[in-house]
């Protein structure tokens, strides 16, 4: 149980360390706008900002997993569940800044990339 804790404590400061340095380097200027409060709506940045999504989510599942090592993919789904729960917060404080579809498909891809992620790092 405890390697458990531990592994989706540390997939989650990955994915979030990730995805803030990913935000302050690749989007520059459409994260700059949604941290003050203007709607993004190029779907170019929005693109972007998935794809990191799902690099940031690989990344923290295959942490979790190596931690965890042979309940990987246990790893993975809780921490897809926390990342899930979490994400669902911020996509709803931001609602209003970006489209529908943009906020559908990154709260989908949240559990089952994260999941995969540890998977890539199970042991037999």
């Amino acid at each position: 149980m405890g390697r458990l804790i531990l592994g989706v404590v540390a997939g989650f400061a990955v994915w979030s360390v990730l995805w803030l340095g990913g935000n302050a380097v690749v989007l520059g200027e459409a994260g700059r706008k949604v941290r003050a409060g203007e709607p993004l709506t190029e779907t170019g940045p929005l693109v972007t900002a998935l794809v990191l999504s799902v690099v940031c989510s690989v990344a923290a599942g295959a942490t979790a997993g190596w931690i965890v090592k042979e309940r990987a993919l246990l790893a993975g789904r809780v921490l897809g569940l926390v990342l899930l729960l979490v994400g669902l917060a911020f996509q709803a404080s931001a609602w209003n800044q970006m489209p529908v579809w943009y906020h559908l498909v990154f709260i989908a891809l949240l559990e089952p990339v994260t999941a995969t992620g540890a998977m890539l790092v199970r042991r037999k």
